[in-house]
């Protein structure tokens, strides 16, 4: 029997998006539009899961204020919620100010720091046909000890691994050898083009892509606009963006290519034709502001 079932592991975020209507203007007012939406980059490819039909369980750490509020949220998107409370600290919450394709993001990781890989249990380990990780919660939570638990306990159950770098300034001050170490035996990488660099020291996509498929079986480079780049074996595949109207906010849109290209390749392990399936996702993403599908 197939197993499509999608475990995603990592960060629950309070996001308060900023989109200025003009320069931002110091010590005075800048009109701006600002939304207040639940984020994370793993909660935000769980929901996007949810909201193409995948059978999916998410498993982070969130506040006690807002436990009740993040479950009925996820549970809503129709992802199977497994919330541990981080005791003592709030949720994760980022402002982003969003600039165009450009984002500044201040960052208070919360709640999120005290995940335990451990949450993961054995069960939800039995029934994934593939877990993903956020880099976040090994950048600013497990740590290398923690991911290589839940990466070898996968690979104990059957389920690969895949994995959303999450930040190249958190990964510099991680360390490259020490996140590379914590990631060792994925099987599926989505870097974007400055993780890519910083992980192989390399600027050319290809030359990215082509060192990285010697430490990983498949890697899914993002390029924005660009589109993606897909390396597996030897063959390397460009798949453009599509168009889009207008940008409004491009938060969560590597979460939403990983979410459409997870829903399909856990079914039929078809990479091409999976990060086709994700670009589109991705731009849908990119219209809407904050990090996570309209309701």
């Amino acid at each position: 029997m197939t197993r499509d079932r999608v475990v995603v592991v990592g960060d629950v975020i309070n996001d308060i998006v900023a989109v200025p209507h003009g320069e931002i203007r110091p010590d005075t007012d800048t009109a701006s539009t600002i939304r207040q939406r639940p984020g994370g980059s793993a909660a935000n490819t769980a929901v996007w899961l949810g909201s193409l039909g995948a059978s999916v369980d998410f498993v982070g750490c969130v506040g006690l204020d807002d436990h009740d509020y993040h479950e009925r949220v996820f549970r809503e998107a129709g992802v199977e919620p497994y919330l541990s409370l981080g005791t003592g600290l709030p949720t994760g919450t980022i402002v982003i100010l969003v600039d165009g394709e450009r984002r500044t993001m201040l960052t208070e990781r919360g709640a999120n720091s005290l995940f335990d890989s451990r949450s993961v249990t054995e069960e939800l380990l039995s029934r994934a046909g593939v877990l993903h990780i956020s880099g976040y919660s090994i950048l600013d939570g497990f740590g290398v000890p923690g991911s290589r638990d839940l990466i070898e306990r996968a690979a104990a159950a059957g389920a690969p691994v895949s994995v959303t770098p999450g930040s190249a300034g958190y990964i510099a001050d991680f360390g490259v050898d020490r996140f590379l170490e914590a990631i060792e035996g994925t099987a599926v990488l989505f870097p974007n083009r400055d993780e890519g660099a910083l992980l192989t020291g390399e600027s050319d996509p290809e030359r990215i892509g082509a060192s990285l498929r010697e430490r990983f079986e498949l890697v899914v480079l993002t390029m924005g606009a660009d589109g993606v780049m897909v390396f597996e074996g030897d063959t390397a595949t460009r798949i453009p963006a599509p168009k889009v109207q207008r940008i409004e906010d491009p938060t969560g849109a590597g979460d939403a290519l990983a979410a459409g290209f997870l829903e399909r390749w856990v079914r039929d392990r078809d990479a091409v034709a999976a990060a086709e399936a994700g670009v589109f996702v991705a731009a849908r993403a990119i219209m809407v502001i904050g990090g996570r599908p309209p309701i």
